[in-house]
């Protein structure tokens, strides 16, 4: 029978470990130790995080190489200074327990805030998101150069500070180290940060780093990406992800503009070469996106309207356009027509737009398309393009063909 990882009992509030952190209560623990709240005597009772390693099996020889990797490893994050990666303050060992001393960071995880914000009955904005993203970017831009990969990134790893605005990026690195080596003894190697991983988060983590246990930096992208559409829909990665063909619907729960769609599904592509391959090449995509801020997402959507259909006139005569609309649907379109209306409005219910979509529709539900437009239209008379595209999609009960339909229409 095989021995637990944690061979150690969890230590007991108040004790004094190495002479100076006296421990105060358990924050967490996993499968190879536990994370403690500590406080520093020598530094004026400092609240600190202690992070025990319990490294799995008793043989000396193990033990050996996993200390050796844990120096090796702390040594490599103790380089690490930025303002939003936690401090690396120390590193011992005792009682056969390896400990790593860091910086503790007051405040909450994405994933709490998520959980607020879906009891206020709402998710992350996309201009939240966006905004996320900038600000942690950099951070990955940082740790990369120095050739180290996060390689767990979540909701859980990611903390905004009691009353400041910058996230924080925790748990790097050294308990991973020594995972991948109790899991990959067997195969005589030890893997170093940035090359070789056996572990990451079901869901997060993409099916290179799951299956085959290698890691880039577009590894820590694409699970940056996970995390977005997470905070952007309020629903978990197994609810966003088709089971079958294992590709992303994370579309189907939230409208966001073409520009930072196509952003979040190349951060999101399957096979690393088809991701970004550097943090620099998403932010500078970011930076596209800027607009004044009078600007609505719908606005984004209707430039690209226009190139699409490049034959749009607001001031064409509808029944010149669209002989085929009945009558209710050219009243519609009229009406909105000859009405002081913004441009968003407009765009949504120009004919040819709507005439585009009921031919694309058809293809996918046959002659009930035409119903299921006039239908859509007159409930939403008032619409973006996109949202629209959105609603009738909808409609087809097929992933794979909504998607298709979208993309036909977008694309």
């Amino acid at each position: 029978m095989s021995q637990s990882p944690l061979v150690k009992p969890e230590i007991p509030s108040g004790t004094l470990i190495d002479s100076r952190y006296i421990i105060q209560k358990l924050l967490g623990q996993g499968g190879l130790g536990r994370t403690y709240l500590a406080f520093d005597t020598r530094r004026f009772n400092e609240p600190c995080v202690l992070k025990e390693f319990a490294p799995n099996g008793t043989e000396d020889n193990a033990l050996e190489k996993c200390r050796t990797l844990f120096k090796r490893e702390a040594k490599i994050l103790h380089q690490l200074e930025h303002p939003q990666i936690p401090r690396f303050l120390a590193c011992f060992e005792g009682d056969g327990r390896l400990f790593l001393v860091q910086e503790f960071v007051d405040g909450k995880t994405y994933s709490a805030l998520l959980h607020e914000y879906q009891k206020q009955g709402r998710a992350f904005s996309e201009t939240e998101v966006i905004d996320w993203l900038e600000k942690l970017l950099p951070i990955l831009e940082y740790v990369h150069k120095h050739n180290i990969i996060h390689r767990d990134i979540s909701p859980d790893n990611i903390m905004l500070p009691e009353g400041k605005d910058l996230p924080v990026l925790i748990d790097f690195g050294v308990g991973k180290q020594i995972a991948d080596f109790t899991e990959a003894s067997t195969l005589n190697y030890l893997p170093l940060v940035g090359k070789m991983s056996l572990v990451g988060k079901v869901g997060y983590s993409p099916r290179e780093q799951i299956s085959l246990g290698l890691c880039s930096p577009s590894s820590d992208l694409y699970a940056l990406g996970v995390t977005a559409v997470v905070l952007l829909t309020g629903r978990d990665p197994s609810f966003l992800i088709d089971q079958y063909s294992l590709e992303w619907n994370w579309h189907h729960y939230i409208n966001v503009s073409n520009a930072f769609t196509r952003i979040l599904d190349k951060m999101l592509a399957d096979t690393p070469k088809q991701r970004y391959r550097t943090s620099r090449e998403v932010i500078v995509d970011l930076e596209h996106l800027q607009q004044p801020q009078d600007r609505s997402q719908s606005t984004l959507v209707d430039l690209s309207y226009n190139k699409i259909f490049p034959e749009y006139n607001p001031k064409a005569n509808v029944q010149q356009i669209m002989p085929p609309l009945n009558n209710q649907y050219k009243e519609l379109a009229s009406s909105s027509f000859n009405q002081p209306t913004s441009h968003q409005q407009i765009s949504s219910l120009n004919p040819v737009f709507l005439q585009r979509c009921q031919q694309e529709l058809a293809n996918y539900i046959g002659p009930i398309a035409s119903l299921i437009v006039e239908e859509t239209l007159a409930e939403n008379p008032q619409t973006t393009p996109y949202e629209f595209v959105e609603l009738l999609a909808r409609e087809i009960p097929e992933v794979q063909a909504a998607f298709e339909f979208r993309h036909h229409l977008f694309s």
